[in-house]
């Protein structure tokens, strides 16, 4: 075999291994399957759940004050709003969130404990959490 047919042979072999790259390339650069594109999807949003705090008579404006500014960092002016609500209508919604956040928050109302100003008082106030409507 001479030379050149060596380097022909080698260039052949050469455009071949091309090619090859040329249809990974092709490959690579075909569309999105259906699949890539439910990845790209926004995630859910998970549906809003309320926490409601439940009227009592063994618990004073200012158990609920400053439970609301403690659980819930509401300022005292907030926090007494939330106290007038509760007494005047028998409930208030004191946050709106995740149903784990809800559950975590209603399970926080009922051990913040009993109110030390009202003797007669046994435990904390009741709570529930109840699917958002919106």
């Amino acid at each position: 075999m001479s030379i050149e047919d060596n380097m022909s042979n080698e260039e052949s072999m050469f455009d071949e291994e091309n090619m090859f790259d040329e249809v990974v390339a092709v490959a690579v650069a075909e569309p999105e399957t259906e699949q890539d594109e439910r990845n790209d999807a926004k995630p859910k949003r998970q549906p809003p759940y309320h926490v409601i705090l439940w009227d009592d008579t063994d618990h004073s404006f200012d158990y609920v004050i400053t439970m609301m500014r403690d659980l819930f960092r509401m300022p005292i002016e907030k926090g007494y709003q939330v106290a007038k609500e509760v007494d005047s209508s028998g409930r208030a919604i004191c946050m709106t969130t995740t149903l784990e956040l809800a559950e975590l928050k209603r399970d926080q109302i009922h051990a913040f404990g009993k109110d030390e100003l009202l003797p007669r008082c046994k435990g904390s106030m009741s709570a529930t959490i109840e699917p958002a409507e919106g």
